[in-house]
């Protein structure tokens, strides 16, 4: 019996094995790193477990639509303000 994730954490998984293996090395075991911010752009660890929650998904998809996935810096980039970033996973951590 296999787990099931949504297409987008799918596509997330394989844009974190394009990152090196430094990187992977930083990052725990049921981790991502994805890189938050408008201009700077700052490297924040999360559970992989967020991938499963509607609110992450939406921001995910909104990145996608006007972004795409494909980022020099080898992993997720969501740039969006550090503020808006940091409050959402505070709620997805409080659940």
């Amino acid at each position: 019996m296999g787990i099931r994730l949504p297409f987008m954490a799918l596509q997330a998984k394989q844009i974190f094995k394009s990152t090196s293996t430094q990187q992977q090395s930083n990052v725990p075991k049921g981790h991502i790193a994805v890189y938050v911010g408008e201009l700077q752009k700052k490297r924040f660890v999360v559970p992989i477990s967020y991938l499963n929650h509607p609110t992450f998904l939406d921001l995910l998809s909104s990145v996608e639509e006007e972004f795409g996935y494909n980022h020099p810096m080898g992993g997720l980039t969501i740039p969006c303000k550090e503020d808006a970033f940091i409050n959402l996973t505070s709620q997805l951590r409080a659940v």
